[in-house]
């Protein structure tokens, strides 16, 4: 099913559903779950940004058998977090009927906004649940906790956890996905081609066109990459195929696109000195394998999705409108075309002083 399709269902019939459904009647089980339902409809971005908190929930209950009900596009993310012992798809209705038959202590449901994931928690039997207080749905939980548009979105998500008594780390540990081995072999299987040499991975993809940067601007950046002495590593799936391909043409860069799995590509950022990329799921796994990042963003808070730390550069929209984008929805505007303005030598020159940096530092550690 699509994303677009969920939402329209969301928009049509969650507020009648919502109101429908008995409220949620408050004072669940206190004791130590021993098994647990974490919802997580959405794309990459937001699976990979909550594994610090699944972390955090793995390591309080150890005999808890969880369990994650995600999207077909974002499930493959969850391979990334030890501890999780099933990863049902919440798009599939087969799987979603196989979550209803059962039974859990304890569901979280980690949607921000929509409404549809906050009537399947309240649809599954379980003695408690925790969720957002936004959007009306409120009701659906034993426990709703409060949302805000400011915080850095992990430690959002760790706000679902402060009514188990789990509190949020001052910062993040990092890294915090684990590769699969076979991943990291099928990583240097693609990486062969440029040998030994420092790389920088490109991302030149965008999930909406207000995020779109123009090939031309990333074919520029690569340029300056080859030219300051690193490889560059071309990744992305089909959509990005064409744009890859035309970077790859006139630069010499390794074109990835299409090629190998999530798990692979998210090995070769970690190998990379560093990620150029919009906001996308790839940023968001190269700031959780500790991979330095040069990030775009226009109609996207970067307070909210933007890595952090010394080691990431951030562009924002200069564009009085942005960042506009709330609840995972860009309003319609007078603006045309993408919203991401940066310059592409400003972009160049930041991008080779972290690599060099990095590389400086690894030498050192030699």
């Amino acid at each position: 099913m699509q994303p677009t399709l969920l939402k329209k269902i969301d928009a049509i019939a969650g507020p009648l559903l919502v109101h429908l459904l008995p409220r949620r009647r408050r004072g669940g089980a206190t004791t130590a779950p021993q098994s647990a339902l974490v919802i997580r409809p959405g794309g990459i971005g937001d699976a990979i940004l909550l594994i610090p908190a699944l972390r955090a929930l793995v390591s309080a209950y150890p005999s808890c058998r969880i369990e994650v009900l995600a999207e077909t596009r974002n499930a493959a993310a969850f391979q990334f977090c030890p501890g999780i012992h099933a990863v049902h798809r919440y798009d599939v209705p087969g799987e979603l009927a196989g979550v209803l038959r059962s039974r859990y202590d304890l569901v979280i449901d980690t949607e921000q906004w929509y409404r549809l994931s906050a009537l399947v928690s309240r649809v599954v039997r379980a003695r408690r649940s925790i969720g957002f207080a936004t959007n009306g749905r409120k009701r659906l939980f034993t426990d709703a906790v409060p949302y805000a548009l400011e915080d850095y979105e992990p430690y959002s998500f760790f706000r679902l956890l402060a009514p188990l008594g789990i509190e949020a780390p001052s910062a993040l540990p990092v890294p915090f996905l684990t590769l699969p081995p076979d991943a990291v072999e099928g990583a240097a299987r693609l990486l062969a081609f440029i040998g030994e040499r420092p790389f920088v991975a490109l991302f030149p993809g965008a999930s909406v066109p207000r995020k779109e940067w123009g090939i031309g601007r990333f074919r520029q950046v690569a340029s300056s990459a080859v030219l300051a002495g690193y490889a560059v590593v071309l990744l992305g799936g089909e959509g990005e195929a064409e744009a890859c391909e035309m970077i790859a043409r006139s630069t010499g860069a390794l074109d990835l696109a299409g090629k190998g799995s999530l798990a692979e590509s998210a090995a070769v950022i970690g190998a990379a000195k560093a990620l150029l990329s919009g906001d996308s799921g790839l940023l968001h796994i190269a700031a959780a394998l500790g991979t330095p990042t040069v990030s775009l963003f226009g109609p996207s808070d970067p307070v909210k999705w933007a890595p952090k730390g010394d080691c990431h550069r951030v562009f924002a929209s200069a564009l009085s409108c942005a960042p506009c984008s709330r609840w995972g929805t860009i309003p319609a505007c007078s603006h045309e075309g993408s919203c991401v303005d940066a310059d592409p030598s400003e972009v160049s020159r930041a991008l080779i002083r972290l690599l060099d940096e990095r590389c400086a530092a690894a030498a050192t550690l030699q």
